[in-house]
This record gives structure tokens, sequence and C-alpha cells, in this order.
């Protein structure tokens, strides 16, 4: 019994101090060095293994796969499958390739995953979620083969891609026909980078700026309410992180706080944090030229050691001494 309680308590104070040090303001004696970045597709992810996790046709999607030095399939780490952004029309896997170096050098089993998009495959959203929940599957289905234990892999992105993170997790449906749905498609945990979380306008709230709602629509073949996530909040989700500018014109910053808001009402560990007047990407390391450049690269930083605290808090990353 005493046992437990401490473990409990340990528990709640690892959760307290992830939540302090998110919260906090993170500054910089001078601006830390800017990671290796890629921005092209196909995308050069130095470090990294490639599989194939889907074949759709002709098509074969990649699994850009990132590991702790000397890792065995017997380690059973814990992972994270990132999916980029780009509107579901574009984008790389190499826009997450500095978060999963610095995820395996902390321990994780870092994966960024390419999947369908309207440029490249005449796709849909609804396509891109498929691929986005075989993705999961296949991490999960190839756990044992992969070193990683299937009852701790996170789902991580930016923008669209944030969308098909936090989508795998609350929407029921769109499995691939030929997969074993006996195997969850669901993450158990979310890191979320200004994920467009909202479609539509809900409940008379302005949640997505309104030259945008014929795009989207058209863009969802005329139903995004079913594969926006904010539609489908409901107790029992994997606890989650959000980063997002308050500053955002693409994707609004009320959209997250009202998912948020809909999440921890229902039950749901949901932590927003807010860059203030911060626009759409603020986190993405490598882009721009001068002042912008270099505030892009700190808020990179910022962004990785609160997500790097919200993980440990869940047992997935050891606390850094």
């Amino acid at each position: 019994m005493a046992t437990c309680l401490i473990r409990g308590v340990l528990a709640a104070f690892i959760v307290f101090v992830a939540n302090l040090l998110t919260n906090a303001e993170i500054t910089f004696a001078e601006d830390p060095p800017e990671p290796v970045t890629s921005w092209t597709y196909p995308p050069n992810m130095p470090g990294s293994r490639i599989e194939i996790y889907k074949r759709v046709g002709d098509v074969s999607l990649n699994a850009y796969i990132f590991e702790p030095q000397g890792h065995v399939a017997s380690d059973q780490r814990p992972a994270i499958v990132f999916f980029f952004g780009g509107g579901w029309r574009g984008g790389t896997p190499g826009q997450f390739l500095p978060q999963c170096q610095h995820l395996a050098k902390r321990g994780m089993v870092a994966i960024s995953v390419d999947y369908r998009v309207k440029s490249r495959h005449d796709a849909w959203p609804q396509d891109c979620l498929e691929d986005a929940k075989s993705a999961v599957r296949w991490v999960r289905k190839n756990a044992k083969r992969l070193g990683v234990d299937p009852n701790r892999i996170a789902a991580g992105g930016g923008s669209a891609g944030g969308h098909l993170a936090a989508a795998t997790a609350l929407i029921k449906g769109f499995e691939a026909e030929s997969e074993d749905t006996a195997i969850s498609s669901v993450p158990n945990a979310m890191v979320l980078f200004n994920p467009a979380v909202a479609l539509t306008q809900v409940d008379g709230l302005r949640l997505v700026p309104e030259d945008k709602l014929e795009d989207i629509k058209e863009r969802t073949q005329g139903r995004p309410e079913e594969i926006a996530p904010i539609n489908h909040v409901r107790k029992g989700m994997p606890p989650s992180i959000i980063f997002h500018g308050t500053a955002d014109p693409t994707v609004l910053f009320a959209s997250v706080e009202e998912f948020a808001r809909r999440m921890t009402a229902a039950g749901n560990r949901c932590e927003l944090v807010p860059y203030k007047d911060q626009i759409h990407g603020f986190f993405n390391a490598g882009r721009g030229q001068g002042e912008a450049r270099a505030a892009a690269n700190r808020n990179y930083h910022k962004t990785l050691a609160q997500m790097d605290a919200f993980l440990e808090s869940l047992g997935y990353l050891n606390p850094q001494r």
C-alpha cells in the first residue's frame, strides 16, 4: 500500500513539474544552434532507415525510422509517429526531421511518415486520414520487430499533419479495408503543432476564417464535419499537448482553445501552450531569413523542451539530469 502511495505521489509530482515547465517562459542566453532540416521532397533524412508501411496501387508510402543508438528489438521503447503539414495538398516528411533526430537521442523510436496528398496522388483528406491510421497500426503491428512498446505510441504533426494526428485518436472509421482492424490505429498520446482541429464553424463560434470555409469544404469532398476532431471529442481520449500561435491567421487560435476546453470538459488531459503573437508554422526551424529565421529557431527549441516535459510526464522519456 505504501509503495503504491509513493508511486502515486511521484507520478503526480512529475506531472506537476512537467506542467510548470510547459507553461514557463523559456529564454536563451544566446540563440541555440539551428538543427539540420529538410524541406525537399523526397526528403533527405540523415540518421534514418526506410521501410514501406503501406502500398496503395503503385504508390509506396515510406516510414523514415530514427532509432536510439544501440537500439535492439527487445528494448520495447516508446515511439512517436509524425505527420507533416501542407493542407493535405503537399508537404514533406522532412518537416519533422529535427524532432525525430532529437527524440531518438532521448531514447524514443521516432518515425516521420509519408502519406498520399492531392498534388502527388490526387488524394482527399479522407485518404490522408486512412493513411495516418495505417501508419499508427503498422507501428503497433510491428512493435515487437521494431523494438517498440505497443502501448506507448504517440502521434504528432503540424497543421494538416496535426489534424491527422488528432484524427487518428478521435475519429472512428476511415480504416483501410485490407488491414487487420483488430490492431488499433489509435495512438496513446498526441503532440500537436498548430493543428487544424476545426474545419467548420461550430455551435455559432467563429473557429475558421470565413474566407476559408468554402475552400475547406471543397478540399474535403463537401464533408468537413466527418473528419474534424473537434466534432468528435469524448471521454477517454489520449493525453495531448498543443502548441499554437495566438496570431495564427490560417488555423485560428480560437479553434484550439475550444478544442482544449471540450477535451478537458470531457475529462481528458489536454494542455494548450499559447505562443503570443506568433503565426502559423512558428515552430518550423530552417524557414525564412534573418531575424524571422532566428525567431523560428528559438521557437523550435522552446517547443522541443516543452514537448520533452510532456513526454517525460507520460513516462515516454527519462528526465534529463
